[in-house]
């Protein structure tokens, strides 16, 4: 409902409508509409971020590294692509120290994405140009953007993560491998 209807125009009674309760009972599970709003969010955000370090500390090149947490973070899109939208949509709904929380995770996630796009710099295979910190958020928005349009576009995960990844190699000339002697 909040995904439809977002957080304002949805309605308790549209919700246990929807769940085939009367709208008393959703009292018992949640103490409000915030409360049902928010269950859930801190954990899936904390998640990413936990995932996204693990990517980052893990095997591979920067190029690698960016496409996959790119991937991670349009993953939800496949099988949760409803919380998604109530996420993105509403969570300034929040209590003040959910929105905290999501914050501190946000800016990790973007402290991980600025570590492994300045490595891909220092390494050659992204532009030396580049502003890492305005790539950081150009990247975030735009897969956080994703969720309005991937239903109706119906392009692949993997598609929108190459593509969003050629944003920041294209025009890089490959340089050999030095040979060793």
């Amino acid at each position: 409902m909040f995904a439809e209807r977002g957080f304002h125009g949805a309605t308790t009674q549209d919700i246990a409508d929807v769940l085939g309760i009367r709208q008393a009972s959703l009292y018992y599970y949640f103490p409000s509409k915030e409360g049902r709003a928010r269950a859930g969010v801190p954990a899936r955000r904390r998640r990413l971020f936990e995932v996204a370090k693990a990517i980052a500390a893990g095997p591979g090149t920067a190029s690698d590294k960016l496409t996959r947490l790119i991937k991670a973070h349009l993953a939800p899109l496949t099988d949760r692509s409803d919380f998604v939208r109530v996420f993105l949509n509403e969570r300034q709904h929040l209590p003040a120290e959910s929105r905290r929380r999501i914050g501190k995770w946000s800016r990790g996630l973007e402290r991980v994405l600025d570590d492994v796009l300045r490595d891909g710099v220092r390494r050659g295979e992204f532009r030396s140009d580049l502003d890492t910190r305005l790539a950081v958020l150009g990247i975030l928005g735009m897969v956080n953007t994703v969720a309005s349009w991937h239903r109706a576009e119906e392009v692949a995960v993997d598609r929108i993560s190459a593509e969003f990844v050629r944003l920041v190699t294209d025009g890089v000339t490959r340089r050999p491998k030095a040979r060793r002697r």
